[in-house]
């Protein structure tokens, strides 16, 4: 039974997926937060790397947001990967970064396929020379997490760990995991954060074995709708058996 392992992406924490780990865990799946740095998608894959040589038997990596281009981004020879799941998250192509793919519908008349995110980031600059970058916290809510309560969204804002700006704009490496894996994608229709009509544009390119789409869902879908998510991940951890 493969070990499920959860890549938490910018503006969140692992504790974003506690709602998903209990249904995980109800149907005997061993679950793995992934500690993600969001330093850069190829030194936080590096990590990740890691952590599936040290998992007997088949993973399935599950990747939200920026999460999704750091499993993109691991080594399919790192362990048995049996399947990738995207929830609200970025599938990049070979010299894609995050930014690059939020600007791909800017040009449409449809401000639904916008992210409006740049709007609500607050810089923060490090020592070292890199930018973090926070979600403003009086905009989270309306940005970030729509769908959830008040009350939880400004614990969710509080909570928040930054990604660096060179981060977001890094871009992907020459053998994209989503070429190579089965795949399977959660969209949040509402998503502020990456547009829907962009989630449906990487889902189809990745060949998606399986799409939801969840019409009220915000870019926080795991949270607002853990039990959909979690019922996604348990059909790809059968995928392989299916195929």
């Amino acid at each position: 039974m493969p070990t499920i392992v959860l890549v938490h992406g910018a503006f969140a924490e692992s504790a974003s997926w506690n709602g998903v780990i209990d249904p995980l865990l109800a149907q005997g799946h061993r679950v793995i937060c992934a500690a993600n740095p969001l330093r850069g998608p190829a030194s936080d894959a590096a990590g990740v790397n890691d952590l599936i040589a040290s998992i007997e038997g088949p993973v399935v990596l599950v990747g939200h947001s920026y999460g999704g281009a750091v499993i993109t981004n691991v080594d399919a020879e790192a362990g048995d990967i049996a399947a990738l799941v995207y929830v609200c998250a970025f599938a990049p192509d070979t010299g894609e970064s995050a930014f690059t793919l939020a600007d791909k519908y800017a040009g449409s008349d449809d401000p639904a396929d916008h992210s409006t995110l740049g709007g609500a980031l607050e810089p923060v600059a490090r020592a070292d020379g890199t930018t973090d970058l926070y979600i403003a916290q009086d905009r989270f809510h309306a940005q970030f997490c729509a769908d959830v309560p008040a009350a939880e969204a400004k614990r969710m804002a509080a909570t928040q760990r930054p990604a660096t700006k060179e981060a977001l704009i890094e871009p992907t490496g020459d053998r994209p995991l989503w070429k190579l894996v089965p795949s399977c994608f959660v969209i949040g229709d509402q998503d502020r954060n990456i547009p829907g009509r962009l989630q449906r544009f990487m889902a189809q390119r990745a060949g998606a074995e399986r799409v939801v789409e969840v019409p009220t869902g915000s870019h926080a879908v795991a949270v607002s709708h853990p039990r959909t998510v979690a019922e996604l991940i348990l059909e790809a951890a059968a995928l392989r058996a299916t195929v």
